[in-house]
């Protein structure tokens, strides 16, 4: 039987990822995430404007190519590590990486309702029904283990102040950590619509130029590296791998910035 979930504004955006990544899995085949197939075709909802957008359908499926490897390469370093992922909505990275002890995925608690219909909790696997910007530390049980804390597809409804409380939340919870943040271009949060998100009330409010120009806003934590997504399009369009070499390119895509507090 379907499922019909009642989702609006950004938490709607979910559902357009998850239906991204499991129609990838169904078609070109960038990426194989078989879960989010099983939950697609278990749900009752029109994707028909997803199916009209595909600058949203390859931002997902880049943005998945790099965090999947950013995240694989963090745990193979750090086995036994804590995982917590904000704003996860359905995603399903957990299902696809090894090497945690624990992974936490955090939402809102409409969202959170929804996902543990869908995805219930494990012995391994924990939901957390909190907004980003709460005090959500108190939920992790893990203490003097590596963390990775995972935010994709979110700062950009957010302002400044939400980022930097995010990041104080994880600076006050974790001795040592390593964050991959999505952050996008400034000019581009300004002036960019995605078709799917339209009949939502969900809107790109902030950006930022460089992981750099990030590290300065959040000084718990110093800057690793930055990886814009033309990176992840590389891997299906060959003609990226020149392309994201031009520094227009590659800064005017989202990236994915490496911040760690030591």
């Amino acid at each position: 039987m379907s499922k019909k979930p009642a989702l609006s504004g950004v938490t709607e955006t979910m559902l357009q990822t998850i239906y991204a990544r499991a129609k990838e899995t169904k078609t070109r085949g960038a990426i194989k995430d078989s879960k989010a197939v099983e939950i697609i075709d278990s749900l009752d909802y029109d994707f028909s404007l997803a199916d009209k957008d595909s600058a949203m359908h390859n931002g997902v499926i880049v943005r998945t190519i790099v965090l999947d490897r950013l995240a694989g390469k963090f745990l193979r370093s750090h086995p036994g590590a804590v995982v917590v992922n904000i704003a996860c909505g359905l995603d399903t990275r957990c299902y696809r990486m090894k090497g945690y002890s624990h992974w936490y995925n955090l939402d809102l608690p409409e969202t959170i309702e929804v996902r543990r219909s869908i995805l219930p909790p494990t012995e391994k696997i924990t939901q957390i029904a909190m907004s980003a910007m709460d005090d959500w530390g108190g939920g992790v049980t893990e203490n003097g283990v590596p963390a990775l804390v995972i935010i994709e597809g979110l700062t950009m409804y957010l302002s400044e102040a939400d980022v930097q409380r995010i990041f104080s939340v994880i600076s006050a919870r974790f001795g040592r950590a390593q964050v991959l943040v999505e952050v996008m271009n400034p000019a581009v949060a300004k002036r960019f619509k995605e078709k799917s998100i339209e009949g939502s009330k969900a809107k790109f409010t902030w950006g930022v130029k460089s992981g750099a120009a990030l590290a300065e806003l959040v000084p718990d934590f110093t800057l690793v590296g930055d990886h814009s997504l033309t990176e992840g399009m590389a891997e299906f369009i060959p003609a990226y791998k020149a392309l994201g070499k031009i520094p227009l390119v590659r800064n005017i895509s989202n990236k994915i910035i490496v911040l760690e507090k030591r």
